[in-house]
C-alpha cells in the first residue's frame, strides 16, 4: 500500500521505522514544522522529520492543515492508500480524512474509550490504572471516537513512569499497526468492514485525558503519598516542588509503608505536622518528607541549575535541615 504517515515525537519513530522496513511504501511524511526547542532560540526539526530525511522521504511540515488548500490539493495528488497517524500533534479535519482510498489510521495509546485526548498515557499513570494498551482505530471528526479495528492491553508495572510506559506502547503499536494493514487488506479483498468495533459497545467508561499544564507539574504535598507518587512517574521528570526558593524537580520518590516506619533506621521525626516538611535524613538513601499520610523518601532530584542526583550526593547537595517546609 501507498502511505503516508503522520507524526511529530520520539514516541513515533517506532511505527515509522517499521513501515519504512515492510513491503508498504512511505511516499510522504507530516509532521509538525520546526519549533525552538533548546536554549539559544535555534530551530530544531521534530524527531520524525530528522528520520524522514535521512531515509529521504518527502516531509510536508505545514503551519497548518485545516482549509490549506494548497496542501490538501497535494495529498490528493499522491493517490495514496492509507494515512498513519500517530502523535501528529493536530486533529485531521474531514477534509483530509476522506483523501486516502482505505482511510486514516490511528494508534490510539490507551484502552478506549478510556483516556481519549492529548495525554492519555499521562492520565492513566496519574489515576492508577492496572491496566492500559494500544488501539488501532479508523478516525473521524470526532476525539478518538472511530471505530477499534485492534487493540491489546498490557499491565502497568509498579515500577512504570512515563519514559518506560511510552517506550513500550510506541514499540506496541509499531506492532499492531504493521498488523492492522494486514487485515485491512483482507478485508479490502473482501469488501468488508466486518472486523471493526464501536467504542460504545465495548463497554468501558468514557474518560478525557486533557492536555498536561504548567500547573500539574507541582507537587502537592498535602494530597497523599501514593497520589503524589503516581504524578511523579506520570509526569516523570518534570514534576516539581519549591526549596528555598529554587525550582527542584522530583525525578524518584519511596513512599514508606507502616512496617517501614517501625524499622530503626527510620527513627525521625514524627509527621505530626503539616506536609511537605523535612522529617530526616537518612544517609546512603535519600531526604524523608511528609505527606497527607504515609512519608516519602526523595531518592533523586535536579535542583535548579545543578545536575540530577541522588543518594549522599542529592543531601550534600541540598543541605537540607530537619523541619523545614517545601513548598507546592
Amino acid at each position: 500500500m501507498r502511505i503516508i504517515f503522520w507524526g511529530t515525537p520520539k514516541y513515533s519513530i517506532a511505527s515509522l521505522d517499521i513501515f519504512i522496513k515492510s513491503k508498504h511504501e512511505v511516499i510522504g511524511v507530516v509532521s509538525q514544522p520546526d519549533k525552538k526547542r533548546s536554549r539559544g532560540n535555534k530551530l530544531i526539526s521534530s524527531p520524525i522529520k530528522s528520520v524522514a530525511e535521512q531515509e529521504s522521504i518527502k516531509i510536508y511540515t505545514p503551519a497548518k492543515i485545516r482549509d490549506n488548500i494548497h496542501f490538501i490539493n497535494e495529498l490528493k495528488s499522491l493517490a495514496c492508500d492509507l494515512f498513519i497517524v500517530i502523535a501528529y500533534g493536530k486533529i485531521l479535519p474531514k477534509e483530509i480524512l476522506e483523501i486516502p482510498k482505505f482511510g486514516c489510521w490511528n494508534a490510539h495509546a490507551s484502552l478506549l474509550p478510556r483516556w481519549r485526548g492529548a495525554a492519555p498515557i499521562q492520565w492513566s499513570l496519574i489515576k492508577g490504572d492496572e491496566f492500559t494498551g494500544v488501539g488501532i482505530m479508523k478516525m473521524n471528526e470526532g476525539l478518538d471516537t472511530g471505530d477499534i479495528l485492534l487493540e491489546e492491553k498490557i499491565k502497568i508495572d509498579n515500577d512504570d513512569n512515563l519514559n518506560t510506559l511510552s517506550e513500550k506502547l510506541s514499540i506496541l503499536s509499531a506492532k499492531l499497526f504493521l498488523k492492522a494493514t494486514s487485515l485491512l487488506e483482507e478485508n479490502i479483498n473482501k469488501n468488508s468492514n466486518s472486523q471493526l468495533t464501536k467504542q460504545n459497545s465495548i463497554g468501558r467508561e468514557i474518560t478525557y485525558a486533557r492536555m498536561i499544564e504548567k500547573k500539574d507539574y507541582k507537587v502537592v504535598w498535602s494530597n497523599e503519598a501514593f497520589k503524589i507518587s503516581q504524578k511523579i512517574k506520570a509526569l516523570y521528570p518534570r514534576a516539581n516542588t519549591t526549596f528555598r526558593g529554587k525550582n527542584l524537580k522530583i525525578i524518584k520518590i519511596k513512599v514508606l509503608s507502616s512496617n517501614e516506619i517501625k524499622n530503626e533506621k527510620y527513627l525521625f521525626m514524627r509527621n505530626n505536622l503539616k506536609p511537605g516538611i523535612i522529617l530526616g535524613v537518612i544517609n546512603n538513601e535519600g531526604i524523608i518528607i511528609s505527606t497527607k499520610t504515609d512519608p516519602i523518601i526523595l531518592l533523586e532530584a535536579k535542583l535548579e541549575g545543578k545536575n540530577i542526583s541522588s543518594k549522599n550526593q542529592l543531601i550534600q547537595q541540598l543541605k537540607p535541615t530537619v523541619g523545614e517546609y517545601l513548598s507546592d
